[in-house]
């Protein structure tokens, strides 16, 4: 019976045992004394004695002055520098002076217009001649109408039909040297009867026309083209070399406004 007690005690311990280490393997684990995040545990000896009364700050009613701050006096006293004043600008490039004689107060000038030149090849070569002469030269240009003679005529008739059929009635009264104008212009269909270099042979072919009994007209024939002149001053006994220099047909001196 006793033996039987005994066995049966020492199977309830083996159960115990096992239960227990079963659960201290599936319970929680100790914290690890280690870890940051759990706060250490102290003792209550260890704890700072709580103050009783907290003093409080001591106040005044007196305002404080507030020093400037260090920087900013540093500051205040540094004086900027000045500024560098402006470059002055550049004077332009001025363009040299044309070059020419200097007059004298003691002599008298005369100024001279010499020309026409019909090109600018001539004028050069009559500037070039003459600069050792002159004060001071200048040129210009100018539109001159030339005459290139005079044309006999009819005038123009408003079809080229009815300028033939005057021209055929010029034929039966014996006027020959005659042609009809068939370029577009004012002159077209008309019947020219001749240009001339002398007036007076134009005058003679009108009136042999007109006495025949047609209405022949008489015009001068122009032309519009540039031409230069070179204007000159030069001291008065300087005049008659000048004049005697000039060696272009056609070209002369004569006295102009000076300049």
């Amino acid at each position: 019976m006793l033996l039987r007690l005994l066995f049966v005690l020492l199977i309830a311990l083996n159960i115990a045992v096992a239960a227990w280490l079963l659960l201290d393997d599936t319970g929680a684990h100790a914290v690890d004394p280690a870890d940051k995040g759990v706060p250490a545990l102290k003792l209550l000896a260890e704890a700072p004695a709580a103050a009783t009364t907290t003093p409080a700050p001591a106040t005044s009613t007196a305002p404080k002055a507030t020093p400037a701050p260090a920087a900013t006096t540093a500051l205040a006293k540094i004086t900027p520098p000045a500024a560098p004043a402006p470059a002055p600008p550049k004077p332009e490039p001025t363009p040299p002076p044309v070059a020419t004689a200097p007059t004298s107060p003691h002599r008298s000038y005369r100024c001279l217009a010499v020309g026409p030149f019909n090109n600018q090849v001539d004028l050069r070569s009559a500037r070039s001649a003459l600069a050792s002469r002159t004060v001071r030269s200048r040129q210009r240009q100018e539109q001159t109408t030339e005459s290139h003679g005079w044309r006999v005529y009819l005038p123009a008739q408003s079809t080229r039909e009815q300028a033939i059929a005057q021209a055929k009635r010029l034929e039966a009264k014996g006027i020959k040297d005659y042609f009809v104008v068939s370029a577009q212009g004012e002159m077209q269909n008309s019947v020219a009867l001749g240009l001339f270099h002398d007036p007076s042979n134009a005058r003679k072919r009108r009136d042999e026309v007109v006495a025949a009994g047609f209405p022949a007209r008489m015009s001068e024939r122009t032309e519009t083209t540039p031409v230069w002149w070179l204007d000159v001053v030069v001291p008065d006994e300087g005049n008659t070399d000048i004049r005697r220099s000039i060696r272009t047909p056609g070209v002369t001196a004569r006295t102009t406004g000076c300049f």
